[in-house]
């Protein structure tokens, strides 16, 4: 049995009722959880002898706009006692909150203001949550599935008045539908051109 199995069964038997499912993929193991239990876990897999993650890495979201619980949350751990890797992830409605772990992992905070800032996810008790990668007037955010691919308003700088505006987006020409067929055997407007003559 390898390292990644003792920890998977470590986790599970003390954990038994935090865990909905636990998976080993990739060469790291994967705990789905409840939003809930998030502060327990990460708690637990951080502080105990046995798991020691002590380093997260990153912290993401994954927007299914048809689904009830429309995000996913993910969130990835390193331990570099055992070189072993761990996500933990759950699902949640679109307004609801969660917990922030800035108290466990202070690097956490950029990372959660970054998930407010591109899904729209907010975090309880974050010590700062605003915008980090867009500008304070967006509207929107922008990896969400529905958010337009144009955007909502454009910046430019104003000669005349010698300032930056926001201007609604105006597109100068429609988008275009590509065929995607082989230039080789030529696109289909041509073809029905050529086959009228």
């Amino acid at each position: 049995m390898n390292n990644l199995e003792n920890i998977e069964k470590f986790v599970n038997s003390n954990l038994t009722t935090k865990i909905n499912n636990s998976l080993i993929n990739h060469n790291e193991i994967k705990f789905k959880i409840d939003s809930e239990d998030l502060t327990e876990v990460i708690m637990f897999l951080k502080n105990n002898e046995k798991t020691k993650f002590k380093q997260l890495i990153d912290i993401t979201a994954v927007d299914y706009p048809e689904k009830d619980q429309r995000f996913k949350m993910i969130y990835f751990f390193l331990s570099h006692e055992y070189n072993s890797r761990a996500n933990v992830e759950f699902s949640i409605k679109e307004n609801e909150i969660v917990s922030s772990l800035t108290s466990i992992f202070p690097s956490a905070n950029w990372m959660e203001r970054e998930v407010f800032d591109m899904y729209g996810v907010s975090f309880k008790d974050h010590p700062d949550l605003r915008r980090i990668l867009t500008d304070y007037n967006f509207k929107g955010h922008p990896l969400r599935k529905d958010f337009p691919l144009t955007g909502h308003n454009e910046v430019r700088y104003n000669e005349e008045s010698k300032k930056v505006i926001y201007e609604p987006v105006k597109l100068e020409q429609d988008f275009r539908n590509f065929d995607y067929e082989s230039p080789w055997e030529g696109t289909k407007y041509i073809k029905d051109q050529t086959d009228k003559k």
